[in-house]
């Protein structure tokens, strides 16, 4: 990875094709600008149909397929989890749930979705995979996701979240996790949490939207020294909303697994590196 060139990550989520909110001329333009971009690589984060159906799953997939990057990650969303619609996505798109690595970065995708449920799920089954496949020490580690992991601001009450977004956050941060990219609220923000920033995108191409938010997707720019979260709506100029310094050590203070296991829940927290 160089800094002087950063790898271009865009993403996108919920094009809910099929519904009456989608909108193909937004979709065209989504499509033409990441076209212009030639990012490293185009992670979708799920809801890509309204209803799971298979006829909503063709249009989304020749709408994915025209866009270019040398790298592609789709996950499914809770819509797409209707009507056994996982049966159509793997047949389109594959795997539920795969991993990317390209230029020092490693991105692991979850399918967190649930049959006929808005809520997620990643469960404890997978908390090990994800230690084992961030085990190595000099790649910039992401995760990406449908749902939410953290409450975002103006999506009124919470719900829909992660059921086990805890745990999954413990297990993210003991892995030395840098990012998180999600979907599903429609409403993109950005969450600092420690070392791992927390990156929701809106929805790119429907008029699903809260409040005054307008349809966008987001530009990734990692270097070695910096990580910059990049707002883009359609038509419209880029708007840089994260600039971080890149940190490249990182130590956790609290194990409470190790107090879970018998160790001595009074004695000071043990401190250690996580793997890098």
């Amino acid at each position: 990875m160089s800094d002087k060139k950063p790898v271009v990550i865009a993403q996108i989520s919920d094009l809910h094709c099929g519904s009456q909110y989608h909108i193909p001329s937004l979709a065209t333009r989504v499509v033409d600008e990441i076209n212009e971009l030639a990012p490293d690589a185009l992670i979708v984060t799920g809801d890509l149909t309204d209803m799971g159906f298979r006829q909503e799953f063709k249009v989304a997939h020749r709408l994915i397929s025209r866009m270019e990057a040398e790298n592609v990650l789709v996950l499914p969303g809770n819509h797409d989890a209707r009507n056994v619609g996982d049966l159509h996505f793997e047949e389109l798109f594959g795997s539920r749930s795969t991993e990317l690595r390209f230029r020092g970065v490693r991105v692991l995708g979850l399918d967190s979705s649930e049959p006929d449920l808005d809520a997620g799920r990643i469960g404890r089954n997978r908390y090990r995979w994800i230690e084992e496949r961030f085990s190595g020490p000099d790649e910039f580690k992401i995760v990406a996701l449908h749902h939410h992991l953290l409450p975002v601001p103006g999506t009124g009450r919470e719900r829909n979240i992660v059921y086990d977004a805890g745990d999954l956050l413990r297990v993210l941060a003991g892995s030395g996790c840098d990012m998180v990219l999600c979907g599903h609220k429609h409403v993109p923000h950005v969450w600092r949490l420690e070392d791992m920033i927390v990156v929701n995108a809106g929805t790119a191409c429907s008029h699903r939207l809260r409040g005054m938010t307008r349809a966008s997707y987001n530009i990734l720019e990692v270097t070695e020294e910096r990580v910059r979260v990049i707002l883009k709506h359609p038509f419209a100029e880029p708007e840089t909303v994260a600039d971080y310094a890149r940190d490249l050590r990182k130590v956790c203070v609290w194990q409470p697994s190790d107090a879970e296991d018998g160790a001595d829940a009074s004695a000071e927290p043990p401190s250690g590196k996580c793997s890098r």
